[in-house]
């Protein structure tokens, strides 16, 4: 074990036990975060309008505050925006992680105390270190940088007390200047708001450091890999950075990407692992590199609740403690965090796949499904079939939507597939056959609507010319590691937008 790791390993010490003691009283964690964000604010606005000097249990929590989404905390949010104090959480909110999401155009503004900044965030991120090494005890990945591809906007202001970015842009504002020390690219060049700009910028900064860790969404991430093999005239990763070790990912759903990524980083040593955080917070980190789901993070004061998602659109449908859920059974998660949201739909939808310690998956968002036809397909279903037919027919994704195709009166209704492969089936019927196959034996809605053709025929496959979801993620402003490319939608808004596309600019 190198020097380094058990300086670190020692400072650490202490942290893994608090791992593990909330592992072992999971509920009792989760019970005492709820009362002491309670009397944290107990004295603001927000506190004083529920009465949570009152609140004596769980029950009295969920009975007299509603399940909110952002639309309802907007006018609480505008408030803050604007300066007032002691509106959502003590004190005043000085910063804000803008973020579009992935369903609509409408900006959000999500509050970031000092407390969610320091509690979560940077916790989160110290975590994923400590378990990391916990499990790597001999990894060097100390003696190098982490390039890090953080969001594409810079920390803007809206008055002289308070600013707004992407939450990469606010961390890299509040860490300390050592932290480029340790960190690639700098904070001018990771603040930089165009994308290509500042991938250049990274590459000329980049190529001849030692560079022991990767960090960001898998999708942007591989651009920027892709572009330092263009830069360098290489034919791997680790012919640029040999020491490289260890990605850690987040924001999308890594299994699409993996072939790709085993390809550019040719390696059986290196070492993929999963973090679930966002705006709103930091949840949760794959403690084990031998299972893909991922440790629910518990004490860092964020209070867990899951609606089951066969009641979501129920008008009050039950909002689960972490005690009452059940295995295999998709959620739709709701948060009360140290940041000022309370009982707030943050929109992912997760499974848990074990207690005791509770670890779960995510398996899509609330409003990234197809349900046109009453066969209820979520994203885990998709990529677990995109999966299996990449497999029968030694194909590579590299991006995709999907959405209904309506019934008319000569059509019945279908699925139709947009997707750009990096190595194309060797044959596409094939393809889509797995594909069907594979979501029948996944989903019995759809199953159900397949038999037979009566509902729905079989899966329409668009292969989508190289470069396709680049220029229309580039056409709307969401080029940068914030942001998703939405996986399913229950109209066509994404499909005839990106065939539109395809037709003036990819066909002439």
């Amino acid at each position: 074990m190198t020097i380094i790791n058990s300086i670190v390993n020692w400072l650490n010490y202490k942290r893994i036990y608090e791992i593990d003691l909330f592992k072992k009283y999971p509920i009792d964690t989760q019970r005492e975060v709820l009362f002491e964000l309670i009397d944290q604010a107990r004295d603001t606005q927000f506190g004083q309008q529920y009465n949570f000097r009152s609140m004596m249990t769980e029950s009295d929590f969920k009975s007299r505050i509603p399940v909110r989404t952002y639309e309802d905390y907007s006018p609480y949010i505008n408030r803050l925006l604007k300066g007032e104090r002691n509106v959502l959480w003590p004190g005043e909110t000085k910063w804000f992680a803008k973020s579009s999401g992935t369903t609509n155009d409408k900006s959000k503004f999500i509050p970031v105390s000092k407390h969610s900044l320091e509690d979560v965030h940077y916790r989160g991120f110290k975590d994923v270190l400590a378990l990391y090494l916990k499990n790597n005890p001999d990894s060097r990945v100390l003696y190098g940088k982490s390039l890090t591809l953080g969001g594409s906007h810079r920390v803007n202001s809206f008055n002289n007390n308070s600013f707004y970015g992407d939450l990469s842009a606010i961390l890299i504002e509040n860490t300390p200047f050592w932290s480029d020390f340790i960190r690639i690219p700098p904070a001018e060049v990771a603040l930089i708001e165009e994308f290509e700009e500042k991938v250049v910028k990274i590459i000329e900064q980049a190529r001849d450091e030692n560079v022991t860790s990767l960090a960001g969404v898998p999708s942007w991430n591989l651009v920027l890999l892709q572009r330092v093999l263009e830069a360098t005239g290489k034919t791997n990763i680790l012919d640029v950075w040999p020491n490289l070790e260890v990605f850690i990912h987040g924001g999308i759903k890594f299994d699409p990407y993996r072939e790709q990524y085993r390809q550019i980083i040719p390696s059986d040593q290196m070492k993929y692992m999963e973090t679930y955080n966002a705006s709103e917070g930091f949840f949760a980190i794959q403690d084990n590199p031998e299972s893909s789901d991922m440790l629910l993070m518990l004490d860092y004061g964020i209070y867990y609740e899951f609606i089951p998602m066969d009641r979501f659109h129920e008008e009050n449908p039950p909002a689960l403690s972490l005690d009452e859920i059940e295995l295999e059974k998709n959620y739709a998660m709701v948060i009360s965090t140290n940041g000022g949201l309370w009982r707030y739909l943050i929109g992912d939808t997760v499974k848990f796949t074990r207690r005791n310690p509770y670890k779960i998956r995510i398996t899509g968002r609330t409003k990234h499904y197809i349900n046109a036809f009453g066969e209820e397909l979520i994203v885990d279903n998709a990529e677990e079939a995109l999966l299996m037919a990449c497999t029968r027919t030694q194909a590579t994704i590299r991006e995709y939507t999907a959405g209904p195709v309506f019934m008319s009166q000569n059509q019945k209704g279908a699925h139709q597939w947009i997707i750009e492969f990096e190595q194309h089936p060797n044959d596409l019927e094939h393809f889509i056959s797995v594909l069907d196959g594979t979501l029948q034996t996944l989903n019995s809605d759809y199953e159900a609507k397949r038999h037979k053709s009566i509902t729905l025929e079989r899966p329409q496959i668009t292969v989508a010319p190289e470069g396709l979801f680049y220029e229309w993620m580039k056409q709307r402003g969401k080029i940068g590691g914030q942001n998703k490319i939405p996986r399913l939608a229950n109209d066509r808004i994404y499909l005839d937008q990106l065939l539109e596309l395809e037709k003036n600019k990819f066909s002439k």
